[in-house]
């Protein structure tokens, strides 16, 4: 730091200070969280200030409204997953609420996301996700599967998928 004589006192010289329009451009173009992690964060307090306004006790059918109209917003691939993923979790774990986690459609019980489905295109990924959180009942000795990578639903996936949800809720 360059400082400057005045009246017998050490002054920080100006131009050694980055200007705050300096560094707020600095801190935007920095590497850190991509575009799309961005958009997923404003969704979430987006999320949350909804939350917020309509209480403790959100509706159910706000909820499911707004997953089917996030589902039928995805790409066509996508789409045919996610409405598959939704008629599974709805139909074995009715309980469970849906509602938008991260922008991503999601399911909870007691406030705390159970799982959640995550589009290829959310996160610009090759295949999209069906993720279980903390809440889920999974545990499996010391290690276990959280998250799959879905590509297409065979059959044999979607029973794979119905034997988690029902595992997840019990």
């Amino acid at each position: 730091m360059s400082a400057k004589k005045s009246s017998g006192k050490a002054v920080q010289n100006a131009s050694a200070r980055p200007s705050a329009k300096r560094a707020t451009a600095t801190a935007r173009t920095a590497k850190g969280f991509t575009d799309e992690e961005r958009i997923a964060m404003t969704e979430r307090a987006r999320e949350w200030q909804t939350a917020a306004r309509r209480g403790r006790r959100a509706d159910t059918e706000d909820g499911e409204s707004a997953v089917l109209a996030k589902i039928a917003e995805m790409q066509a691939s996508d789409r045919i997953l996610g409405e598959r993923i939704h008629a599974i979790i709805r139909t074995l774990a009715p309980a469970l609420s849906p509602r938008l986690w991260y922008g991503m459609p999601a399911y909870a019980s007691d406030g705390k996301v159970v799982c959640f489905f995550q589009s290829a295109q959310k996160f610009k990924t090759r295949y999209a996700t069906l993720g279980f959180m903390h809440a889920a009942r999974l545990d499996e000795g010391a290690m276990w599967p959280t998250a799959y990578a879905l590509k297409a639903l065979t059959a044999t996936d979607e029973a794979r998928i119905s034997a988690l949800v029902r595992k997840a809720v019990s």
